[in-house]
Protein backbone atom coordinates (compact mmCIF):
# COMPACT_ATOMS: atom_id res chain seq x y z
CA UNK A 1 0.00 0.00 0.00
CA UNK A 2 1.54 3.65 -0.94
CA UNK A 3 0.63 6.40 1.18
CA UNK A 4 1.32 10.45 0.69
CA UNK A 5 2.08 12.24 3.98
CA UNK A 6 0.92 15.58 3.38
CA UNK A 7 2.06 18.25 6.30
CA UNK A 8 3.77 17.55 8.96
CA UNK A 9 7.30 18.62 10.82
CA UNK A 10 10.30 18.56 8.77
CA UNK A 11 12.26 16.64 12.10
CA UNK A 12 9.31 13.83 12.26
CA UNK A 13 9.48 12.98 8.55
CA UNK A 14 11.86 10.41 8.82
CA UNK A 15 9.62 8.76 11.98
CA UNK A 16 6.65 9.22 9.73
CA UNK A 17 8.33 7.01 6.95
CA UNK A 18 9.45 4.46 9.59
CA UNK A 19 6.16 3.92 11.03
CA UNK A 20 4.64 3.71 7.73
CA UNK A 21 7.20 0.99 6.91
CA UNK A 22 5.89 -0.91 10.18
CA UNK A 23 2.40 -1.10 8.10
CA UNK A 24 4.30 -2.40 5.21
CA UNK A 25 3.26 0.71 3.49
CA UNK A 26 5.34 2.61 1.04
CA UNK A 27 5.05 6.63 2.21
CA UNK A 28 6.04 9.56 0.80
CA UNK A 29 6.06 12.79 3.07
CA UNK A 30 5.56 16.27 1.84
CA UNK A 31 6.21 19.15 4.74
CA UNK A 32 6.44 22.27 2.07
CA UNK A 33 4.71 23.20 -0.58
CA UNK A 34 6.93 22.68 -3.78
CA UNK A 35 6.37 23.83 -7.78
CA UNK A 36 5.54 20.77 -8.84
CA UNK A 37 3.70 18.71 -6.11
CA UNK A 38 1.38 17.70 -8.24
CA UNK A 39 3.48 15.46 -10.43
CA UNK A 40 5.46 14.31 -7.27
CA UNK A 41 2.28 13.01 -5.56
CA UNK A 42 1.66 10.18 -8.06
CA UNK A 43 -0.79 7.49 -7.15
CA UNK A 44 -1.69 6.45 -4.06
CA UNK A 45 -3.75 4.51 -1.95
CA UNK A 46 -4.38 6.83 1.06
CA UNK A 47 -3.47 10.57 1.41
CA UNK A 48 -2.86 11.53 5.14
CA UNK A 49 -3.45 15.41 5.68
CA UNK A 50 -1.73 16.93 9.02
CA UNK A 51 -3.95 19.96 8.46
CA UNK A 52 -2.46 22.18 11.24
CA UNK A 53 0.74 22.41 9.32
CA UNK A 54 0.02 23.28 5.70
CA UNK A 55 -0.90 26.12 3.92
CA UNK A 56 -4.56 25.69 2.73
CA UNK A 57 -3.15 26.25 -1.05
CA UNK A 58 -1.30 22.95 -0.95
CA UNK A 59 -4.50 21.16 1.05
CA UNK A 60 -6.64 21.74 -2.61
CA UNK A 61 -3.60 20.64 -4.43
CA UNK A 62 -3.31 17.69 -2.47
CA UNK A 63 -7.39 17.21 -2.45
CA UNK A 64 -7.33 17.95 -6.64
CA UNK A 65 -5.13 14.65 -7.07
CA UNK A 66 -6.73 12.62 -4.35
CA UNK A 67 -9.78 12.89 -6.29
CA UNK A 68 -8.24 12.84 -9.72
CA UNK A 69 -6.62 9.23 -8.71
CA UNK A 70 -9.39 8.10 -6.57
CA UNK A 71 -7.55 8.08 -3.01
CA UNK A 72 -8.74 7.81 0.35
CA UNK A 73 -8.04 11.30 2.25
CA UNK A 74 -7.51 11.14 5.99
CA UNK A 75 -7.40 14.74 7.37
CA UNK A 76 -5.93 15.22 11.00
CA UNK A 77 -5.51 18.50 12.75
CA UNK A 78 -2.33 16.34 15.10
CA UNK A 79 1.32 15.74 13.10
CA UNK A 80 1.86 13.52 15.94
CA UNK A 81 3.51 10.00 15.77
CA UNK A 82 0.64 8.62 17.80
CA UNK A 83 -1.88 10.35 15.35
CA UNK A 84 -0.14 8.91 12.51
CA UNK A 85 -0.05 5.19 13.79
CA UNK A 86 -3.61 5.08 14.37
CA UNK A 87 -4.73 6.49 11.18
CA UNK A 88 -2.51 3.68 10.15
CA UNK A 89 -4.58 1.56 12.14
CA UNK A 90 -7.58 2.10 11.05
CA UNK A 91 -6.71 2.32 7.35
CA UNK A 92 -4.49 -0.52 6.98
CA UNK A 93 -3.50 -3.98 8.48
CA UNK A 94 -1.96 -4.75 11.50
CA UNK A 95 1.17 -3.80 11.53
CA UNK A 96 4.83 -5.90 11.74
CA UNK A 97 6.03 -4.55 14.60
Amino acid sequence: MSVVIIGGHDRMVSQYERICKGFRCRAKVFTQMSADLSKQIGQPDLMVLFTNTVSHKMVRCALDEAKRTNARVVRCHTSSRAALTEILEKEVAAPSI
